[in-house]
């Protein structure tokens, strides 16, 4: 009788216990890295390394600057595409120092939780809120960057470019992931919303620029 009764129990499947301590051990699905966990880190590491790059090569070109007062940076190739004239403005340091310091710190933050993502690891939640500051004031002091380069300057620095390119998408991934993961609070239909963006705003935002630099120096192209 007793091994009936074990059978028809086992049949009818775990007990209440069992459910509640199986549940108990399974994660969260926001924490589960699973394959766009993943995905989203190779991305950031990828973008964090581009941006890093870039902004190192601005810091060497500013030292030989300081070095030899009379040498062309490598950037230099146009009096529209020039670093010189961008190294020269006040803009390029607008906290005392050199903005491409501000770069090759943050961005070595940004490989490394990338990096840290790709590998499968579950972010808390502060992590990724202090991340979404980090890109959030990144994109905007690009934003106002690229109003200084275009309406005050009046010349652009490709490297700066490279960094701008990277910092948009930079921006909406660590955005989008918060937003359809609640890390950031937002109803239903904007967290849907997002997700089904995919990467719109990314391309929107690069026909934007262009279009802007396009129209700013446009004698200079067509002559």
């Amino acid at each position: 009788m007793s091994t009936l009764e074990e059978r028809t129990s086992t049949a009818e499947g775990p007990t209440a216990e069992e459910e509640t301590s199986a549940g108990a051990a399974l994660p969260e699905p926001e924490d589960q890295p699973g394959l766009r966990g993943r995905t989203s880190g190779i991305l950031l590491a990828v973008l964090g390394g581009i941006a890093w790059v870039a902004a190192f090569v601005l810091i060497l070109e500013k030292l030989q600057t300081l070095r030899d007062p009379n040498y062309q940076p490598s950037c230099s190739i146009n009096p529209v595409l020039s670093c010189g004239s961008i190294m020269a403005s006040d803009q390029a340091e607008v906290f005392g120092f050199p903005n491409p310091l501000i770069g090759v710190a943050g961005f070595a933050v940004v490989i490394t939780l990338g990096v840290v993502l790709a590998a499968g690891v579950a972010l808390p939640r502060w992590i990724w809120l202090g991340l979404q500051a980090g890109v959030t004031f990144g994109l905007g002091f690009v934003c106002w960057l690229v109003f200084q380069s275009l309406y005050r300057i009046g010349a652009l620095c490709p490297y700066c470019m490279v960094v701008w390119a990277a910092m948009i998408p930079m921006f909406w991934l660590v955005t989008a992931d918060n937003l359809v993961k609640g890390r950031i609070p937002a109803g239903a239909g904007v967290r849907r919303v997002v997700g089904m963006l995919g990467g719109i705003p990314v391309v929107a935002g690069y026909v934007a620029i262009a279009l802007l630099i396009l129209v700013r120096f446009w004698s200079f192209w067509v002559s």
